[in-house]
């Protein structure tokens, strides 16, 4: 079993270009077994199990929602924040998408040119240098590139502006619609009988999900694309490095979504808490309520909040410095293995430096698809909430008032 293994692991580094000897250091033959084999196992076995979980979970919230639909009136927002985006925002979310993938082009150009630079301009021993049928010099050439990679970064820049701006456009068009069918609602009676509730509701609890329509299909195709378009680049340079990027992506994987979830709940207890609190001072000041009792019940709602956002914050902080101790470990593995790599010739210095710094933007797009991730979380929540407060009837509207009268 042991020689199956291992004759599978020489055989992957073989057909990677790296063939494993005698003279192979042992250390350098650890990490190359870990991030050939176990980490690209543990990364599919996750996302597996993940995915089946997903799906189990989401037909049993299909059925959920269809045995509750029969028993709860529909609202005027839709069953889902999914659905209410891509009603309103169809046209819009595929311009966004498209503006995403044309900066994935720009983006491989701005990392492969600094190593053409290094490898074939600053070391380059036959002079002068033959370039798309010009003939240049050292110097020629250098500028040349660097005005290109100059051009690369301003076009680069002004195409995620562009993105930006109409994402911007995009999500307080439909956070207006929303406030306006989430307040027509009102007027017409839904809502619980705390009516001042509507205030923070409308003012604070759906401003999140109108940064998130703008959001909702264009960050994962410009984050989940810069990160296929930085590993695919890491890869061309050499596949060693670009699997050593993956390596610690499984303990990521499996540690955020468990801390999330806590989060999740603890949101939850955040949004109800809010919202009591305010038909509480909604209450008070109808009445009038000045005595000791109203303070006493205020601050016990403060009290509570506190503990909570104390907690989120705890949560968050703690999820946050695991991300970024494991996305900093990564270039460990850079310096080492590929270090080594350059010494055995097998690796241009070029490429090494070329893989490093885009390794620093290789992180940026995983934490904005956790982000992403925690965000939808959290605009689910409110949305769901949004709906329970608009299924609930505090007064009779004006059509149910005439029938009870003439019935």
């Amino acid at each position: 079993m042991h020689n199956d293994y291992e004759n599978i692991v020489h055989w992957l580094l073989m057909h990677l270009g790296h063939a494993l000897s005698d003279q192979v250091p042992l250390w350098v033959h650890s990490f190359l077994h870990v991030i050939v084999f176990w980490a690209p196992l543990a990364i599919s076995t996750l996302l597996i199990i993940a995915i089946t979980i997903k799906l189990y979970r989401k037909l049993l919230l299909e059925k959920i929602q269809r045995h509750n639909n029969k028993e709860l009136p529909t609202t005027v927002i839709g069953s889902s924040v999914f659905s209410f985006i891509i009603r309103n925002t169809l046209k819009q979310q595929a311009l966004l998408i498209f503006l995403g993938i044309t900066v994935m082009p720009v983006l491989y150009l701005i990392l492969e040119l600094p190593k053409i630079i290094i490898n074939d301009v600053i070391n380059a021993s036959d002079l002068p240098i033959s370039f798309l049928g010009w003939s240049l010099s050292q110097n020629q050439l250098l500028f040349t590139l660097s005005g290109v990679f100059l051009s690369a970064i301003s076009i680069g820049g002004g195409l995620k502006y562009m993105l930006n701006v109409y994402k911007g456009r995009v999500g307080e068009h439909l956070l207006r619609r929303l406030r306006l069918n989430v307040y027509k609602s009102w007027r017409n009676g839904s809502g619980s009988r705390r009516r001042t509730e509507i205030i923070p509701l409308i003012t604070q609890e759906l401003e999140p999900i109108g940064g998130f329509a703008s959001d909702v299909f264009s960050l994962p195709v410009f984050q989940g694309g810069t990160f296929i378009t930085i590993l695919f680049f890491m890869f061309m340079q050499d596949p060693i490095l670009g699997a050593a990027a993956l390596t610690l992506l499984p303990f990521q994987l499996f540690l955020i979504p468990k801390l999330q979830k806590r989060v999740n709940k603890l949101a939850r207890l955040r949004v109800s808490e809010i919202r009591s609190l305010g038909g509480e001072l909604g209450d008070q000041s109808s009445h009038h309520i000045q005595n000791r009792e109203g303070i006493l019940v205020v601050s016990s709602h403060l009290r509570r909040l506190e503990r909570i956002r104390q907690k989120i914050h705890k949560t968050k902080f703690f999820m946050k410095a695991i991300n970024n101790f494991l996305t900093a470990l990564t270039p460990f593995f850079f310096y080492s293995i590929g270090g080594y790599l350059v010494i055995e010739n097998q690796l241009t210095i070029g490429a090494l430096i070329a893989v490093i710094a885009a390794h620093k933007e290789f992180s940026n797009p995983l934490k904005e698809l956790f982000k992403y991730y925690q965000n939808a979380a959290d605009v689910t929540i409110r949305y769901n909430e949004t709906i329970k407060f608009l299924r609930l009837k505090a007064y009779p509207t004006d059509h149910e008032e005439i029938v009870q009268k003439t019935g």
